[in-house]
């Protein structure tokens, strides 16, 4: 197991350096000017002698890998560049951003799992009945049911016809059920879906049948079954994980959320290029660490994929 997470990691070296280059490239082909976007953010007039000294602040002069080896000496510790609206750290502002964003994650992946689960228990366990079609048609819907058209009907009914939850902002733990929920339903359908299709499938193996001639209890041979379905599941998790947290900017606008979804849709309307480009390298680290993380835990839920990784 410890050659099979070092192998891993080992791996992930080369990768988040492409990561790296490729978030400072797509930055860089803007066809705007970041000096002359530095300058009219702050209200100045970008006059040639200004755009030349604002170049020269920002680095921009310098040849292109010469700005990204500097750039990189700067994020391995910690300087993520300055905001160009008001020239506060980028590094304080994720950091700022950054907690209401994993609340928002954390609570809509626990809504997530409960529900998924719970639905493609009932689907599995009532194979082909009533309450299989009732609740693969919810499935069906949610998958379909765009997320931003969700939160608008969840906040009609629930803010404004009944009153219950507050319609945005941060203003205490009800605040973020709504926007939790909204954040969650198209990933319950999916991992509902697919959880209830592997249980399915692998209820009808012959290590089923061997453990119900053996007089394993219904409870017993359920949880066989559910652990023998994760692999896929966890896999998928590993990209929806990070996913809810990149795509928190359409739930985080609708509801006022203040978290980094909110600050990076500030930033593309301000063209603050080093937010985008410190945004975008972290929701690359953190697809490429969540995934790692589901690679080690498959591993240890199956150690066939362990020997595999070794050969």
């Amino acid at each position: 197991m410890k050659a099979y997470i070092l192998r891993r990691l080992l791996l992930t070296i080369p990768l988040l350096l492409g990561i790296s280059f490729v978030s400072f490239v797509i930055i860089q082909l803007s066809p705007s000017d970041p000096a002359e976007v530095a300058v009219r953010v702050n209200e100045i007039v970008p006059t040639d002698e200004v755009l030349a000294l604002t170049r020269e602040q920002l680095g921009l002069n310098k040849p292109f890998l010469t700005r990204y080896a500097d750039w990189m000496c700067a994020v391995a510790h910690g300087d993520l560049g300055r905001r160009y609206v008001d020239n506060k750290p980028v590094a304080q502002e994720l950091a700022r951003a950054l907690p209401p964003t994993l609340w928002l994650a954390q609570t809509a992946t626990l809504f997530m799992a409960v529900c998924s689960v719970g639905m493609a228990f009932a689907c599995a366990m009532y194979e082909g009945r009533t309450v299989d079609y009732l609740l693969r048609g919810f499935i069906f819907l949610g998958t379909a049911t765009p997320g931003f058209w969700a939160g608008l009907l969840l906040m009609w009914l629930f803010s404004v016809k009944l009153n219950w939850l507050p319609t945005s902002g941060m203003q205490g733990a009800s605040s973020v059920i709504l926007p939790a929920v909204t954040l969650s339903l198209s990933y319950i359908s999916t991992y509902a879906r697919l959880l209830r299709n592997s249980m399915v499938q692998n209820k009808q193996k012959n290590s089923v049948l061997y453990a119900r001639a053996r007089g394993l209890t219904r409870g017993m041979i359920w949880r066989h079954i559910f652990r023998n379905s994760l692999q896929s599941t966890l896999t998928g998790l590993g990209m929806s994980l990070p996913k809810l947290m990149a795509g928190t900017f359409v739930v985080e606008t609708i509801f006022a959320w203040p978290g980094l979804g909110w600050l990076c849709v500030t930033a593309i309307f301000n063209r603050d290029f080093p937010v985008i480009q410190a945004y975008v390298l972290l929701m690359a680290v953190m697809f490429v660490g969540c995934n790692l993380l589901v690679d080690i835990l498959c591993a240890v839920i199956d150690p066939r994929l362990r020997a595999r990784g070794q050969a």
